[in-house]
């Protein structure tokens, strides 16, 4: 899997989605694919406008980015399926459980959770925009970035509380897979300027979050001001000492929380 691709599929079971986050690709989900395949079948989008994944047209906003992630479903034969999200595929889970395409919703970090108004938004959008060329820069020189510990911990700061725990041939993926994203400047605009508002009412089936309290990117529990007030009633689980990525610091603990959530 040293290469990209548009998606992976695979496993036998109900249908189980999984959505990555922001300028990632299907292939930060490495960690606990073979697990959960025991048990679903997984199918892994890499979204619109990432690297791999298919194109939007013209200037991308929040709802085309949802269309897409939508149109992926459908190409893939897919009506509902328990869908799990990481940040901005949180997001797109949410979004789509709203839209009546889940049968359950489990959002690790997922965007959008700020307060409206919160200056935290350009913050992070800043954060992403000032890092992006960093990426594409450390890119170049992959192979040496990965090799040591010290280096995969440096890349994975933001996104890890565990790098010791992220093969040098997945930290290699995720860096490919980042500094491949060519539309992260335009996407981080969209960000700044979106509503990321919407119906939480309208999700009407099981849904969990869950966040770690060193998560660096959407920090806790100020990230999740929207969601904690709106989705009251949604199963919260906390962890404690974890980053954003929940799938690349705890692998084990994440296929349980999903397996014991995304039931038929």
């Amino acid at each position: 899997m040293s290469e990209f691709t548009a998606s992976y599929r695979g496993g036998d079971g109900p249908t189980l989605v999984l959505i990555h986050g922001f300028t990632g690709t299907w292939e930060i989900w490495d960690p606990i694919i073979a697990p959960l395949e025991q048990h679903y079948d997984v199918f892994i989008p890499t979204l619109p406008s990432h690297a791999g994944g298919p194109a939007i047209e013209g200037d991308p906003t929040l709802e085309l980015l949802l269309d897409g992630a939508e149109a992926l479903l459908d190409e893939a034969g897919i009506e509902t399926a328990h869908i799990v999200g990481n940040s901005l595929g949180g997001y797109a889970a949410l979004r789509l459980a709203a839209r009546g395409r889940a049968k359950t919703v489990n959002a690790l970090a997922p965007a959008g959770g700020w307060a409206e108004g919160d200056p935290v938004i350009a913050q992070t959008m800043d954060f992403f925009q000032q890092m992006h060329p960093l990426v594409v820069a450390a890119a170049e020189h992959v192979d040496d970035a990965v090799a040591t510990p010290e280096g995969r911990a440096m890349l994975l700061q933001f996104l890890t509380e565990h790098p010791e725990v992220v093969s040098p041939d997945l930290a290699k993926k995720i860096l490919l897979g980042g500094a491949g994203c060519t539309e992260a400047i335009a996407l981080t605009e969209m960000g700044r300027t979106a509503d990321w508002a919407f119906d939480l009412n309208a999700i009407e089936c099981p849904a969990r979050i869950v966040w770690g309290t060193e998560d660096k990117v959407l920090g806790w529990p100020i990230a999740a001001a929207r969601y904690q007030e709106g989705l009251p009633d949604a199963d919260w689980v906390i962890l404690e000492g974890i980053g954003h990525c929940p799938m690349l610091d705890v692998p084990e603990r994440t296929v349980e929380l999903i397996t014991e959530f995304a039931k038929d």
